[in-house]
This record gives C-alpha cells, sequence and structure tokens, in this order.
C-alpha cells in the first residue's frame, strides 16, 4: 500500500475563468489514478490545499506528523514546486527512517489538459516510490532527486541537480 497525501500546489489548481485567478477546489488525484489505469493499492489523504509560496511552519509540521504516523513506509506526497525543496528537507531532516517518501508537483495545472506535466510527475513518482530505497526524494520531468542534492530552475522550470551524486535522467532502451 502506497499513502498518497496531498497538500494542493499548482498540481490541484483550478483556472477561474471570470477573474483569470487560480484557486483550489479539490484534488484530482483520484481521477489521475484512475484515468492511468493505475492497478497500485493506494491510500489518498488530503492534508491540505495550499500554494507552497504560502506555506507556513504550521503547514510542515502537519506533512511531518502524517508521514511520521502512517503505517505504510511507501509515501507520494504532492507539494507545490516553489518550495518543495524546503519541505523534503525538513521531512529528511527530522528523523523518519525506514520510509521511501517521494515529493512531486506540477508546472502546469492538471486541470489545464494535456499541457500539464501534472499526468506525467504523477506516475514517475508513483514509480519511483516502489523501487527508490528508503530516503526522501523529489520527482518531476521523469527524473529522482535527492532531497539535498536538487534544486528548482526558475529560468527553465525544470528541476535538477546540484552536483554529481544525484540521479541521472532515464535513458531511452
Amino acid at each position: 500500500m502506497i499513502q498518497v497525501f496531498v497538500t494542493g500546489g499548482t498540481f490541484d489548481k483550478e483556472y477561474n475563468y471570470i477573474t483569470g485567478e487560480l484557486y483550489f477546489k479539490d484534488t484530482h488525484l483520484k481521477e489521475m489514478f484512475q484515468r492511468g489505469r493505475s492497478e497500485v493499492e493506494i491510500d489518498i489523504k488530503t492534508l491540505m490545499m495550499v500554494d507552497s509560496l504560502e506555506m507556513r511552519e504550521e503547514d510542515r509540521a502537519i506533512i511531518l506528523y502524517n508521514c511520521a504516523k502512517t503505517p505504510h513506509d511507501k509515501i507520494l506526497l504532492t507539494h507545490g514546486t516553489d518550495k518543495m525543496v524546503e519541505t523534503a528537507s525538513i521531512l529528511a531532516e527530522s528523523g523518519i527512517s525506514g520510509k521511501t517518501i517521494v515529493l512531486t508537483g506540477a508546472m502546469i495545472p492538471y486541470a489545464f489538459g494535456t499541457s500539464s506535466d501534472g499526468f506525467f510527475n504523477l506516475g514517475s513518482a508513483l514509480a519511483f516510490v516502489q523501487v527508490l530505497p528508503p530516503g526522501v526524494y523529489v520527482v518531476m520531468n521523469g527524473r529522482y532527486f535527492n532531497w539535498n542534492n536538487v534544486r528548482k530552475n526558475r529560468q527553465t522550470g525544470t528541476f535538477e541537480e546540484l552536483g554529481e551524486n544525484a540521479s541521472a535522467p532515464i535513458q531511452p532502451m
């Protein structure tokens, strides 16, 4: 069983056609897993619906508490990309052991359809959480990164490693 925790972020944003603003209504995760025909046993729990730029210490404490308390040792966490690395750092430095925790998100809301990277990132995260050893990872753009060796490149809109000891891109067969 994989524990899936929802925290919000661009992943779950909706577009208000009248005001032009993005907002939260509900998570799209259940629909995404169904559309992807996932047969993996999962438990989805919404912890919050927050833009990561507005995430507070109290929000991260809720995430940490739930990751520590879940009986499952594989955790997939959807999160806003702007502060994803900070939350990964807090989780890694918390002392939680024996669990594989993968954080993922999207640069474009799932509700925007085929232009969203959310569907691809969710599928990648679901695969990586099943095969990576215990630890905390960020999964974006088809790659996994160790929590302490990743950053969001704000010029390209992708995630990249900081040094030489992170994951390599998936190579075509």
